[in-house]
């Protein structure tokens, strides 16, 4: 029970950190802004704070995602990149395409509990995928958000439920986390 509760935490405070991260990122692009940064952190912190203490967000019950399931975030991350930067097709309609092959696998096999899981993964790597090429600079960083997007999505399973935007986040979460290592190597 201590772990599950550890690991909700972690989860928390990952979203917390991304924040913190995207915004120092933004204030290394832009010196100018600081106040405006500041201000905006300001306001966003206690929103999360707010927002995981007193808002019915998860389950009570601790479950995380299968490693086979979550397999498929980076996988789609690839696929959507493959489409949109080396294929020439735009993040729109590379996440569309990829997108819309995802909805479809649960129909290869009705009775499979596994392919009905499929969808939401591939589809929170798409939306890595989606990224443009000054953000995802080759393959092998969206590999690395998309792997940092599958963690996110791994143990965030039972968490911020009802919430609009989950993969997106995560997804989001993965790119920017992946940015922020690459910003801090080179």
């Amino acid at each position: 029970m201590r772990r599950h509760k550890a690991i909700r935490f972690l989860m928390v405070i990952s979203v917390l950190l991304v924040l913190v991260m995207f915004l120092t990122m933004v204030v290394k692009e832009h010196y100018e802004m600081k106040g405006t940064i500041f201000i905006s952190a300001l306001l966003i912190l206690p929103t999360l704070v707010f927002g995981y203490k007193y808002l019915d967000l998860h389950h009570e019950d601790y479950a995380y995602e299968k490693i086979s399931v979550v397999i498929w975030v980076p996988i789609g991350a690839v696929l959507c990149y493959l489409l949109n930067i080396v294929g020439g097709l735009g993040s729109i309609l590379a996440v569309g395409i990829v997108g819309t092959i995802a909805a479809f696998l649960p129909h290869l096999n009705k009775r499979s509990n596994y392919l009905k899981q499929l969808p939401a993964s591939i589809y929170c790597g798409a939306f890595v995928g989606m990224s443009s090429v000054e953000t995802t600079p080759h393959i092998w960083f969206v590999i690395a958000a998309g792997t940092l997007a599958g963690f996110f999505f791994m143990i965030s399973k039972n968490l911020f439920l009802g919430v609009g935007g989950k993969l997106g986040t995560m997804a989001f979460g993965g790119v920017i986390a992946a940015s922020f290592i690459y910003w801090l190597i080179v």
